[in-house]
C-alpha cells in the first residue's frame, strides 16, 4: 500500500482561482476586500509567514496592509491600534501576528479584535459559536484541513478521529468541526497513555504535536487519512512534518506532505474568511 499523497497547495491553488473572481464581482460594487496584518518586532519565521499573507492578498487584489511594529510597543499602543483597525471600514479582517513580545499579553490582544474581523477565529466569541455549532470564524488551520478533507471526498460520519494535540489555535477547533460532521472524537496529548495504541484506532489522524517525525508507522491504522499539521525543522534545517512520512506513506490510505500540504490551507481559510466578510458589507447596503 502507499498512501495517496493529499495535495494542499493545488487546493489552495484552485480556490485562490475562485477567490479572485469573487474579489473581482465585489470591486464592480464598490468593495474590495481589506486584511491588515500587525507585525511587531523582528521574528524571522513571522516575517516569512507575513510575506505570503501578503503575496497571496496581493495576488487576489485585496487592499493588503502589513502594519510592522516595533518590539519595544506598549500593550496599549497596540491595543490603540487594534482599535483604530477595528472602527475602519476598509479592512474587513485583522490579523495580529504570533508569537508577541513576552510584555504583551497575547489574550488582552487578540480579545481586543473586533469578533466581526477576526479571520483568524481565535477570539472567545467566535470559539464560542463554534462549540455551539453556529460557527462564524473559524481557525484557519482546522477549517483548511476540513477544506482538504471534502476535496478528497473523506466520509467523516461514524468514523473514528484521534487528534494529537489540545490547543485552541489546532486541537480543540479541530475536534469540534470533526464532531459536527458526525465522527468519534478523542483528543490526546502529551500526558495520554498508551498513545500509539489510541492512535492505532483512528479512521482521521490529525497531528498536530510539533515534534518531528514524532508519528511512526506503528501509530497508523491500515487505511487511515493522516493529516500532518506539523511544521519543524531537522539538523539540516530541512523542513519536515510531526509525522515520519515515509514509512507512515507504507500504512495510511491518505497522507497531508510537509511541505505543501496543511500549510498553503491555512492562508487560503484567511483570505476566504476576509473574502467572506467584505461579502457580508455588500449585503448590508
Amino acid at each position: 500500500m502507499s498512501a495517496i499523497i493529499m495535495d494542499g497547495k493545488g487546493l489552495a491553488d484552485e480556490m485562490q482561482v475562485e477567490m479572485f473572481k469573487t474579489v473581482e464581482g465585489l470591486k464592480e460594487k464598490g468593495i474590495t476586500p481589506g486584511l491588515v496584518v500587525l507585525l511587531v518586532g523582528e521574528n524571522p519565521a513571522s516575517q516569512t509567514y507575513v510575506k505570503n499573507k501578503e503575496k497571496r492578498a496581493v495576488a487576489l487584489g485585496f487592499n493588503s496592509l502589513v502594519k510592522r511594529l516595533p518590539e519595544s510597543i506598549s500593550e496599549k499602543e497596540l491595543v490603540n491600534e487594534i482599535e483604530f483597525y477595528n472602527q475602519n471600514p476598509d479592512f474587513h479582517g485583522i490579523l495580529v501576528q504570533l508569537p508577541l513580545p513576552n510584555h504583551i499579553d497575547a489574550e488582552t490582544i487578540l480579545n481586543t479584535i473586533d469578533p466581526s474581523k477576526d479571520v483568524d477565529g481565535f477570539h472567545p466569541v467566535n470559539m464560542g459559536k463554534l462549540l455551539i455549532g453556529q460557527p462564524d470564524m473559524i481557525p484557519c488551520t482546522p477549517y483548511g484541513i476540513m477544506k482538504l478533507l471534502a476535496r478528497y471526498k473523506i466520509d467523516i460520519a461514524g468514523k473514528n478521529a484521534v487528534i494529537i494535540g489540545r490547543s485552541n489555535i489546532v486541537g480543540k477547533p479541530m475536534a469540534q468541526l470533526l464532531l459536527m460532521e458526525h465522527a468519534t472524537v478523542t483528543i490526546a496529548h502529551s500526558k495520554t497513555a498508551n498513545l500509539a495504541e489510541l492512535a492505532k484506532t483512528a479512521d482521521i489522524l490529525v497531528v498536530a504535536i510539533g515534534r518531528g517525525h514524532f508519528v511512526t508507522k506503528e501509530f497508523i491504522k491500515p487505511g487511515a487519512v493522516v493529516i500532518d499539521v506539523g511544521m519543524n525543522r531537522d539538523q539540516n534545517g530541512k523542513l519536515i512534518g510531526d509525522v515520519a512520512s515515509a514509512e507512515v506513506a507504507e500504512v495510511a490510505g491518505y497522507l497531508t506532505p510537509v511541505p505543501k500540504g496543511v500549510g498553503p490551507m491555512t492562508i487560503t481559510m484567511l483570505l476566504y474568511q476576509t473574502i467572506k466578510n467584505a461579502e457580508k458589507q455588500v449585503k448590508s447596503f
